[in-house]
Order: C-alpha cells, then structure tokens, then sequence
C-alpha cells in the first residue's frame, strides 16, 4: 500500500534533537524505500529544505548545502507527486469540510486525488478518516 509522508517526518529524519523520533522517521522511511510504498508531494520537498535551513537557537538542523542534498536524495528514492489544478480545488474543499489549514488540507488533496489510502503525519488526527485518506500518526 503507497502513502503519502508528510513533511514532519522528513524533517525529524535529521532532526537530532528529537532521537525517538529520528529513530521512528527513519524506519520508516527505509521500510518504504524497500517496498517501494512511500510517495512525496512536491510541497513536502519544498517544506523540508525551508524547515531544516530556518534560523533556530544554536543554528538551524542543516546548512543549505546539506538541505539540497537531502532534498535531492529524495527526488532519487522516493516518487515525488505534483500539483496541478485539481488538488488546489480539492485542497480548498479540504479546508471548508474538514476545517483543515491550508498546508495541511494540501497534503490530503495530494493523498485523495492520487488515490492513496493514508497519509502519515503528526498534524492531523490518528486514524481518523478524511474523505477516503486514514491519517496515520508514527508517534504515538
């Protein structure tokens, strides 16, 4: 079964500050490798490299330098989605039904109109069903 990552999970992959969760990421993400099962939305790359380059007390998690790495690492062992006209319009309903934000009801419209059954992240209710997406939480 494919699921959609969302951004939250790339990012404690490299985030030594939080080590369970660093260790759960990155199984994860090398269980997906294997059976070929993770997809990542456009949006999720693009948040990555802005949330691990931001100005934090002590520096950020990565230089830009690193960031592009990873980033590109990505493009290479995951199938990378993209947006087109009918996840904004989606992504929209997303926000009025489910009273989503708008980062969050765009990574469901991603997951719904790319007919993947979960979408795992920490920002949405555990299992709870949104259209046909299951929220899957890894942390808990």
């Amino acid at each position: 079964m494919a699921e959609l990552i969302d951004t939250n999970i790339l990012v404690y992959r490299v985030d030594g500050r939080f080590p369970k969760k660093q260790a759960i990421a990155t199984a994860l993400l090398r269980k997906g490798i294997e059976q070929g099962s993770v997809r990542l939305a456009h949006q999720t790359v693009v948040e990555f490299v802005a949330a691990v380059t931001r100005a934090l007390p002590g520096g950020s998690i990565l230089s830009r330098n690193d960031a592009f790495r990873e980033a590109e690492e990505f493009l290479h062992q995951f199938e990378i989605l993209y947006p087109n006209e009918n996840i904004l319009r989606l992504a929209m309903r997303g926000c009025a039904a489910y009273g989503m934000n708008w980062f969050d009801a765009n990574m469901w419209a991603y997951a719904e109109f790319y007919g993947l059954s979960q979408l795992v992240t920490e920002d949405l209710e555990h299992d709870r069903l949104y259209g046909s997406v299951r929220v899957a939480n890894p942390f808990l």
